[in-house]
């Protein structure tokens, strides 16, 4: 005998709409640092920009989806999926840039800079975000049933005789 379907023991609406700021921010501010990279210190440079604005950028959005997913079954497994993942993400960042050579095509001190930039420029989006939301600690008041009524006379009508 089966029962009904579980639902879900959190009623918050996770929302990720920050994901697609956040990547056209950084594929403008990409367009801009790739080609000045470019030209200041090679095509290694470049490559590096391009290379740390993705890992920034995959790294932010599995975060988001991870945390998102944990948040929607349950909100008390929103904190341990996102120290679950910043680990995981840390361990694969160290064994990315650790199997980089050193005397690579590859910049690396550029790859780092990148990395550091896009992760302050990924929190900026997510502050703005945030401060720019309507978000409610409780649900909103219901709207009132009829018209809306105002208890002030209308100083351009007349008042009524009676």
């Amino acid at each position: 005998m089966t029962g009904p379907p579980a639902r879900p023991r959190s009623d918050a609406p996770w929302d990720i709409s920050f994901l697609r700021p956040g990547l056209l921010v950084t594929a403008a501010a990409v367009a801009v640092a790739a080609p000045i990279a470019g030209l200041v210190g090679g095509w290694g440079s470049a490559v590096a920009v391009l290379a740390g604005a993705v890992v920034v950028a995959a790294f932010f959005c599995v975060s988001a989806v991870v945390i998102a997913w944990a948040g929607r079954i349950d909100d008390a497994f929103a904190l341990p999926a996102a120290l679950g993942t910043f680990l995981v993400k840390a361990l694969v960042l160290f064994a990315l840039l650790g199997s980089l050579p050193e005397d690579g095509w590859l910049d690396r001190l550029t790859l780092a800079w990148t990395v550091i930039a896009g992760a302050l420029l990924w929190s900026a989006v997510q502050v703005r975000w945030v401060w720019t939301r309507q978000l409610y600690y409780v649900p909103p008041p219901a709207p009132s049933s009829g018209a809306p009524r105002d208890p002030r006379p209308d100083p351009e009508k007349p008042a009524p005789r009676g």
